[in-house]
């Protein structure tokens, strides 16, 4: 079960489907985002031996996304290129506390809302392009981002009671869905 306090905006995926490719190459970027976090967070937390498999894990499925990625651009003759990213993630990652082991179940919660976050928006894609190999890419990869999802909750539960983590959980979904009402000045994946 994702745990967003709030659904997407309904405009969002008409203009997501209006801009694919822009959604397509800012997903790409995300992919990649995503596995450097995962080993952003072995090297920080290198001494926590209970983090370094799932972590591993996730960065090498996360991985294996962003080359995927990188295949659909080829295939749809989409450069790979830099651009501009969504202020989501900071904007999201603000609320992190700074004491351990506050900030390591923080961060933890927020990297499980992004995959929440984005398991909802390629669901979105999945049931609304009528592109069906573009659809059935977005179905195929529901899974795996739910996974994450609980993944990083799972970890977050290492630190803290899973009182404490889902009520800090709640927390941030309400934060999250302060940040998406706003909407970024381009489309985006997380806008």
């Amino acid at each position: 079960m994702l745990r967003l306090s709030a659904v997407s905006r309904t405009d969002w995926l008409p203009e997501a489907i209006e801009h694919i490719d822009v959604i397509l190459l800012d997903h790409t970027h995300c992919e990649k985002k995503a596995a450097s976090m995962a080993m952003n967070l072995i090297f920080r937390y290198q001494y926590r031996e209970d983090l370094m498999a799932p972590l591993s894990a996730l960065a090498r499925e996360e991985l294996r996304h962003f080359e995927l990625m990188l295949r659909t651009l080829r295939s749809r003759e989409i450069p790979f290129e830099r651009m501009v990213p969504s202020r989501y993630a900071p904007r999201l990652c603000s609320k992190i506390r700074d004491d351990e082991p506050n900030r390591f179940v923080d961060t933890m919660l927020c990297c499980a809302l992004i995959e929440a976050r984005s398991c909802e928006r390629m669901k979105l894609l999945a049931e609304g392009l009528e592109d069906p190999a573009l659809a059935q890419l977005y179905a195929g990869l529901l899974a795996s981002e739910a996974r994450h999802h609980q993944t990083y909750i799972d970890l977050a539960v290492l630190d803290a009671s899973e009182a404490e983590v889902y009520a800090r959980l709640e927390v941030l979904a309400q934060h999250e869905a302060s940040v998406l009402a706003v909407p970024g000045a381009e489309i985006r994946l997380h806008s």
